[in-house]
């Protein structure tokens, strides 16, 4: 919980102090490469931006955020350029406290909660917590684990994305061996894979597996269960699993004319550029070539943003994004809208795509119709309503499907004893049920699971969120102090 700060130097700095948004590379540079598009802070911005806080009695930022983080303690330690501190105190409940400084939408969450956000403009929690731990790690700051005692306990955990990493960080921590199978050649998951470097570079990650192997967690990458380990393995090996696989299956929308040449999976297209661009030779996933082509992206989501900003500076001729309902209703961030704005991204809004278009076997682009949008009374989203009256053709030499993401179960569940609802996603156990607040046991004994694959496609500091319960319930289930 938040304490009270002390020899605050300005007590009316949120007036005299206005908030200060991080700067961006300009447009110009920015379209020429995948490197990340915001200026880091200087040090003297991070402290007066750090003063700006109000040390709320109730800390709102602190209860929105998932993770519950420790915000306006380690702004008060910030203020007092205590930096290393404050990079400690926030690793205390964020095992990716630079990563969620980059990818969390703070203007839904901490930021969003923030008591200036009445008038004054809330403090750039974001920013300073991405710009202290970045210094912290280029300093190779570790924390002192000399007093944790080895238990003899390991778990091994199944998909290296943020679920994973927050339940592997979390039993180092306590003494446990956790040791992280992958089938993707790095850790990250989505991290690496499905965004792109001009929101987060890839040594970023990089620097973070560094960190994690220094505290004791074991990475097994390029290694699938069920291929080249099987679950019995697992099973036989080690006191736990947790499961943290994700949602990588594609919502494809049953698009007729979507298996089309030209037609493109979102996920396919982001790991495709990755792959390239990080030279890892993964099998199945070529680089899609969209210069000089008019690509259009359908979609409004965060992926949709990636997939428009990555074509853009891939060279393509020009890059449409369509949308069945008005810009309000997008559910990707506004901020990210606004960079592909900045970036040349054209937006169509309330256009349902109903065809994909084809000459022959050569695609020529995507029929939609016009939607009219009526509001719900009991949802605060507007419903949308489609004109097949009014359709037009948008021309478009590669079309990108970003339509989501849903539950990618794996063949050996049943097997394992791992459930799953109607649409795929794990069950986990409901509280009530036992003694301990087991809320991400599975059905099968010892098996725990947490993130995407649980909740549905969501946020990476809800993956990492659940990861972490999981570790532990972990611990009290192997009587780990």
């Amino acid at each position: 919980m938040s304490q009270n700060k002390v020899n605050k130097i300005d007590p009316l700095s949120f007036i005299n102090q206005q908030r200060s948004i991080s700067k961006k590379r300009s447009v110009q540079n920015r379209l020429i490469d995948f490197k990340e598009i915001y200026v880091p802070k200087d040090e003297p911005e991070l402290k007066a931006q750090a003063d700006r806080c109000l040390d709320c009695g109730n800390p709102y930022c602190e209860w929105k955020c998932p993770l519950h983080n420790y915000i306006p303690n380690w702004l008060d330690l910030v203020q007092k350029e205590k930096y290393d501190l404050a990079a400690e105190l926030m690793h205390e409940t964020n095992p990716l406290p630079e990563i969620c400084g980059r990818v969390c939408p703070q203007d839904r969450l901490c930021e969003q909660a923030c008591t200036l956000n009445t008038g004054f403009g809330a403090v750039t929690i974001g920013a300073i917590e991405k710009n202290v731990t970045d210094r912290a790690l280029a300093k190779n700051w570790r924390p002192d684990l000399s007093l944790v005692s080895n238990s003899g306990k390991s778990v091994a955990i199944v998909g290296a994305g943020p679920a994973g990493l927050g339940c592997a960080e979390l039993l180092a921590r306590n003494g446990v061996k956790a040791v992280v199978y992958d089938k993707y050649p790095e850790i990250g998951g989505l991290l690496t894979f499905g965004i792109p470097g001009f929101k987060l570079e890839k040594d970023v990650v990089k620097k973070r597996r560094e960190f994690l192997e220094d505290i004791g967690v074991e990475f097994r990458l390029n290694t699938e269960i069920g291929k080249q380990v099987s679950i019995e393995e697992l099973q036989q090996d080690f006191d736990s699993i947790f499961l943290g696989m994700g949602c990588y299956t594609p919502v494809t929308g049953n698009l007729p004319g979507s298996q089309t040449a030209g037609v493109v999976k979102a996920l396919d297209f982001l790991i495709g550029n990755v792959n390239q661009q990080q030279q890892f030779n993964m099998q199945g996933y070529p680089a899609i070539d969209v210069s000089g082509k008019k690509v259009v992206v359908l979609g409004g989501g965060d992926t949709a943003m990636d997939c428009v900003r990555s074509a853009i500076r891939l060279k393509a001729a020009s890059v449409d994004c369509v949308y069945r309902r008005d810009e309000a209703s997008m559910p990707g961030s506004p901020q990210e809208v606004k960079n592909a704005k900045e970036e040349g991204i054209n937006f169509i809004y309330n256009k349902q795509p109903i065809e994909i278009c084809v000459d022959g076997e050569k695609l020529v682009g995507v029929k939609v119709a016009e939607t009219v949008l009526e509001e719900e009374a009991t949802s605060n989203r507007k419903n949308f309503v489609v004109d097949d009256n009014q359709t037009s053709l948008l021309e478009a030499d590669i079309v990108i499907l970003a339509f989501g993401f849903k539950a990618s179960p794996a063949d050996w569940f049943e097997k394992l004893g791992v459930k799953t609802h109607a649409n795929g996603l794990v069950v986990t156990k409901p509280t009530e049920e036992y003694d301990l607040p087991y809320q991400q046991q599975t059905d099968a004994n010892a098996v725990f699971a947490g993130g995407d694959m649980v909740r549905g496609a969501d946020l990476v500091v809800t993956a990492i969120a659940e990861g972490r319960q999981a570790a532990r319930e972990i611990l009290a289930f192997l009587n780990v102090a």
